[in-house]
């Protein structure tokens, strides 16, 4: 086997107010928020880095249809989708009008319209 070229570091998502969408992704997964620049932001948690990319004029995917695609979207391992749905929603996420498999997984929108699910985990 061929020695990988690099090694993942991170995902990163834009979004026009980039402090409150680290904050709004910390509330969910915990970990510590790093400003790193002006227009850049990492939260740092035990699974992973996570950043946040300062973008004006951001504009949300169209998710599931539309001219703009998901492009990316994050998935979150929780222990009960029914609570989970609860707190996500209270931080400020919206829930998708599609949800393929609603037992299984649900499709949440982020304050800056990314798309990102709750995954029921298996026991």
């Amino acid at each position: 086997m061929d020695a990988p070229i690099g090694r993942y570091s991170l995902v990163a998502l834009d979004g026009e107010d980039h402090g409150a969408l680290a904050e709004f992704y910390r509330s969910i997964v915990g970990g510590e928020v790093k400003p790193l620049a002006p227009d850049w932001i990492e939260l740092h948690t035990s699974g992973g880095v996570l950043a946040f990319q300062h973008a004006p004029g951001h504009r949300p995917p169209t998710w599931p249809d539309g001219d703009r695609p998901q492009q990316a979207h994050l998935d979150i391992d929780v222990d009960d989708l029914v609570s989970a749905e609860a707190a996500v929603i209270e931080l400020g996420a919206v829930k998708a009008t599609a949800q393929p498999s609603p037992d299984q997984w649900r499709v949440f929108l982020d304050p800056a319209g990314h798309p990102f699910c709750l995954v029921l985990r298996a026991s």
